[in-house]
C-alpha cells in the first residue's frame, strides 16, 4: 500500500470527528451565527486548537459563496486554512555527514514510541545510503534495551547497550565514543520517557546532554521530541516542557492511526515553530514516513486548497 493510501486509512478517525461537525451546514443558504458555533465546535472537538479554529473560523466569514454552502466549497477553505498553518513546519530530518556521527536524541514521556521511532528511523537512514547506530540510554525499562536490540537485528544495526539501571549519561558518551572510532554516519541515542512534571527525571535529560556535548561540543545535534498522536492536546504541554529541558529541534508524531485526534497536528503548529520530521500511521517501518503538509489536509479533511474568489 502506498504511503498517501496508508495516510488517509490511519487519519479515518481524525478526518470522520472533523467532517461530520460541519457537514450539517452543507446546502444552507448563508453561514449564520448557529452555523459558526457548530463549526468553532467542531474544530475544538476535532483537537485544532483555539487559534487555529479562530483563523478557520474567520476565512470561513469571509469567503465569498456563490449560492448555498457547498460541500466542495466548505472542504476547500478548510484545506486551504489548514495548508497555511502546516506548510511552514514542514522539515525533514536531515543528516550531515561532516559530523560522523550526526547525534539524533530522541525524547519524551512513557508510551511514546521513541524506542519503535529510533528503530524505523534507522531503518530509513540506512535506506538513503547513510550507516548508523542505536543506543539504548532508556536504562530504566529493560523491555527497551531488548526492543531496541531487536531493531537492532531487523536492520543489521550495531545497538550500544548497558545494563538496566545503568547511567544513561555515560551510555551515551560511549555510544559517541564507539560511533566516532567506527565513523558511523548517524548516532540515534533512544532515552528514557519522563513524564514532563517530574523536575528530576527531566534534570537527568539535561545531564545526557551535557555529558554528550563534553565528548561531541555541537551535539546533539538533533533533538528531537517524540509524541503520542492520541494524546491530543496535552502534546503541547509535552513539548513546552521538554523545550525548556531540552531544546528541542523538531518533532515525530506516531500513532495517528489510533485516534481522533490528529488535528492536534495543527494546535502543535500553531503553538510552535518547531519543524514536524516525520508521522506515523502504523507498526512497520514503511508506516513512517517525512510530514508533507498537502498530504496530511487532504487525508484529513478530502479537499484540496484553491484560491478563493
Amino acid at each position: 500500500m502506498k504511503w498517501l493510501s496508508r495516510l488517509t486509512a490511519g487519519l479515518k478517525s481524525s478526518s470522520t470527528k472533523l467532517t461530520s461537525g460541519i457537514s450539517a451546514l452543507f446546502g444552507k443558504e448563508k453561514i449564520d451565527a448557529s452555523s459558526i458555533e457548530d463549526i468553532e465546535d467542531a474544530l475544538i472537538s476535532a483537537d485544532l486548537g483555539m487559534p487555529a479554529t479562530l483563523a478557520i473560523i474567520d476565512a470561513i466569514k469571509s469567503h465569498r459563496w456563490d449560492g448555498p454552502v457547498s460541500e466542495d466549497g466548505l472542504r476547500s477553505v478548510l484545506a486551504e486554512q489548514l495548508t497555511a498553518i502546516l506548510t511552514p513546519v514542514e522539515g525533514p530530518l536531515n543528516v550531515d555527514r561532516a559530523h560522523q556521527p550526526h547525534v539524533v536524541l530522541l525524547v519524551g514521556v512513557n508510551g511514546s514510541g521513541k524506542t519503535t521511532t529510533a528503530g524505523k528511523l534507522a531503518a530509513k537512514f540506512q535506506r538513503d545510503g547513510q550507516s548508523v547506530m542505536l543506543a539504548a540510554a532508556d536504562t530504566f525499562r529493560a523491555a527497551a534495551i531488548e526492543q531496541l536490540a531487536g531493531w537492532g537485528v531487523r536492520t543489521d544495526t550495531p545497538v550500544i547497550s548497558g545494563a538496566r539501571g545503568g547511567d544513561a549519561a555515560a551510555l551515551a558518551f560511549q555510544a559517541i565514543e564507539q560511533a566516532q572510532r567506527q565513523k558511523i554516519d548517524v548516532l540515534i541515542i533512544d532515552t528514557a520517557g519522563r513524564l514532563q512534571n517530574r523536575l528530576e527525571l527531566m534534570d537527568e535529560l539535561s545531564k545526557i546532554i551535557r555529558v554528550i556535548k563534553k565528548q561531541m561540543p555541537d551535539a546533539p545535534h538533533d533533538t528531537v521530541i517524540v509524541l503520542d498522536g492520541t494524546v491530543g492536546q496535552n502534546a503541547l504541554a509535552q513539548v513546552k516542557a521538554f523545550e525548556a529541558h531540552a531544546g528541542l529541534t523538531g518533532m515525530i508524531i506516531t500513532k495517528l492511526d489510533g485516534t481522533a485526534k490528529g488535528g492536534v497536528l495543527v494546535a502543535l503548529a500553531r503553538e510552535f515553530s518547531l519543524p514536524v520530521h516525520l508521522i506515523g500511521v502504523g507498526e512497520t517501518a514503511e508506516d513512517l514516513d517525512v510530514f508533507r503538509a498537502q498530504e496530511f489536509v487532504s487525508a484529513l479533511v478530502g479537499g484540496t486548497p484553491q484560491d478563493q474568489a
